[in-house]
C-alpha cells in the first residue's frame, strides 16, 4: 500500500513537471514567434553594422536563425502546437476532463501567450539571442516537417519579406528622429534638413536650382577690361563669369576672376585676349545628382543650362523676343559691360556653328578646357537649343543644404522666399573690429 502511494506521488510530481514544462515550452514558442518574426532582416543588418556593442552581438546570433523566415515560423508554430495539444492529455490524468480543459486554457492564455509575448515584444533581441542554440536544435528536429511547408510558403508568398522604406517614408522617419519632433530623437535641425535635402535632390532637376539667364551676370566677348568693367566684376563677387558672343543667349565660355588680378585697369585690355575657358552645356531636365557628379570631375564648376526646343512644341517668335527684351530693359539682368546692345539677329546667328561640347568623361588637362578663339571658330548654340540659365556648384549645394550660402558680396533675390538679400548692407551695420 505504501509502495502504491509512493508510486502515485511520483507520477503526480512527474505529471506536474511535464505540465509546467509544456506550458513553459508553449510560452517560449509563442514569445519567439512574435519576438523573432518581428525582427526584420534589414533591422538586424543595421544592428550588426552600426548598433551598440551588445546589440551587435545579439543581432549576429539571431541573424542566421531568422534568415530563413518561413522555416523558422513553421518550426516555432509546430513546437507551440505540440505543447498546447499535449497539455490537456496530462491534465486529464490528474483532474476531470472539464477541469483539464479549463485549466489548460487558463495556463495557455496567461503563461503561454500573454506573458511571454509581452516579454518578447520588449526584449525580443535579448531573449532571441539567449535561446538561439535551442532554436537551432528545434530547426533540426522539426526539419522533415517544417521544411516542405516552408518551401510551399516560399512559392506562394515569396522568399523574402525584407521591407525597405520608400523615399518619402524615409524622409518622414528622419524627421521623427529630430529633436524638434519631441519623440526623443537626437538629430539636430541641420542634420534632418541636410538628410531631407539629399533625399529630395534626386527628384529635382537643373531647372529647379539654376539662375535664370536674365538674372545672370555675364560679359561680352568684345568687352574691354577697363576700370568700370573690373569694378562691375568685383561688385558681383563671382569667382567665374560667363562670357557671351554678340548675344547674351549665346554663352560661349567663362573667365576665372582670379585671372584678372594682374590686369591693369588703365591698360584697356580686350577680354578676348584673356584665357577663356569652355563652359559645359546641360539640359534643364538633367537631375541635380548628375550635374553634381559632373562638377566633381573638375572640368568646370559652372554650366550653362539650355532648353531643347525639339522636346516641346516649336517656340513662337514672340517667345524668343521675350528673351531678347530681358537684356534691354536694364532691370538688373545680364550685363553687357562693353556697352554694346544685343543684336536683333542674334537668335539666327546661334544656328551656324556646332555646339560647345558638354562634360567629357575624362579630364585632359587645362589645354583641353581652354577655348581657342584665335585659331578656331567661336562656338555657338545649335538651332534646337536656347540658353535659359546658368547653374554653379553653389546652386546645387544650396539645394542639398536647403539653405542659401551667403558670402560678403551677395546681393540677390532668394528664389525660394522671394526676399532680396544684400550682404554688403548687412556687413556695414556690423561694429568695426578694433
Amino acid at each position: 500500500m505504501a509502495e502504491e502511494t509512493a508510486c502515485c506521488g511520483t507520477m503526480f510530481s512527474l505529471y506536474i513537471l511535464i505540465i509546467v514544462g509544456l506550458v513553459a515550452f508553449a510560452g517560449l514558442m509563442a514569445g519567439l514567434t512574435l519576438g523573432l518574426m518581428s525582427l526584420g532582416l534589414v533591422d538586424l543588418e543595421v544592428l550588426i553594422k552600426s548598433g551598440r556593442p551588445q546589440d551587435r552581438s545579439h543581432a549576429a546570433k539571431i541573424f542566421p536563425v531568422v534568415k530563413n523566415q518561413h522555416l523558422l515560423l513553421c518550426t516555432l508554430l509546430i513546437g507551440n502546437s505540440l505543447a498546447m495539444e499535449a497539455l490537456p492529455i496530462f491534465l486529464d490524468k490528474l483532474v476531470p476532463s472539464w477541469a483539464a480543459i479549463l485549466i489548460s486554457v487558463t495556463l495557455i492564455l496567461m503563461f503561454g501567450e500573454i506573458l511571454p509575448q509581452s516579454i518578447c515584444t520588449r526584449y525580443g533581441l535579448v531573449v532571441g539571442a539567449t535561446v538561439a542554440p535551442l532554436v537551432r536544435v528545434l530547426l533540426l528536429v522539426f526539419f522533415p516537417i517544417a521544411y516542405p511547408i516552408s518551401k510551399v510558403l516560399d512559392w506562394m508568398l515569396g522568399k523574402g519579406h525584407a521591407v525597405l522604406l520608400r523615399r518619402a517614408e524615409l524622409k518622414t522617419f528622419v524627421t521623427f528622429h529630430g529633436n524638434e519632433a519631441g519623440k526623443g530623437g537626437d538629430l539636430t535641425h541641420d542634420e534632418t534638413t541636410i538628410i531631407s535635402g539629399a533625399l529630395e535632390l534626386s527628384e529635382k532637376t537643373v531647372k529647379d536650382a539654376m539662375t535664370p539667364i536674365s538674372k545672370a551676370f555675364s560679359l561680352d566677348l568684345d568687352a574691354t577690361l577697363n576700370l568700370e568693367t573690373l569694378n562691375a566684376i568685383m561688385t558681383m563677387g563671382h569667382s567665374r563669369v560667363p562670357v557671351y558672343h554678340r548675344n547674351p543667349l549665346n554663352i560661349i565660355g567663362l573667365i576665372l576672376v582670379k585671372n584678372l588680378l594682374a590686369v591693369d585697369p588703365d591698360g584697356e585690355v580686350p577680354l578676348r585676349k584673356m584665357i577663356i575657358r569652355k563652359i559645359p552645356q546641360v539640359s534643364e531636365n538633367m537631375p541635380l545628382y548628375d550635374i553634381l557628379n559632373e562638377f566633381q570631375k573638375g572640368h568646370s564648376h559652372i554650366a550653362v543650362v539650355y532648353k531643347d526646343l525639339n522636346e516641346s512644341t516649336a517656340r513662337p517668335k514672340e517667345t524668343e523676343d521675350e528673351y531678347e527684351e530681358e537684356y534691354t530693359t536694364g532691370n538688373g539682368g545680364a550685363q553687357n559691360v562693353h556697352g554694346v546692345s544685343p543684336r536683333s539677329d542674334g537668335v539666327q546667328q546661334m544656328k551656324k556653328s556646332p555646339p560647345t561640347p558638354p562634360f567629357k568623361k575624362r579630364h585632359r588637362g587645362c589645354s583641353f578646357c581652354i577655348l581657342d578663339i584665335e585659331n578656331s571658330p567661336i562656338p555657338e548654340f545649335p538651332p534646337n537649343k536656347v540658353a535659359v540659365g546658368v547653374i554653379s556648384m553653389e546652386d546645387v549645394i544650396e539645394e542639398l543644404l536647403q539653405e542659401e550660402i551667403l558670402d560678403e558680396t551677395d546681393e540677390y533675390v532668394n528664389i525660394h522666399n522671394r526676399i532680396k538679400v544684400n550682404m554688403n548692407a548687412s556687413s556695414e551695420s556690423l561694429p568695426a573690429i578694433s
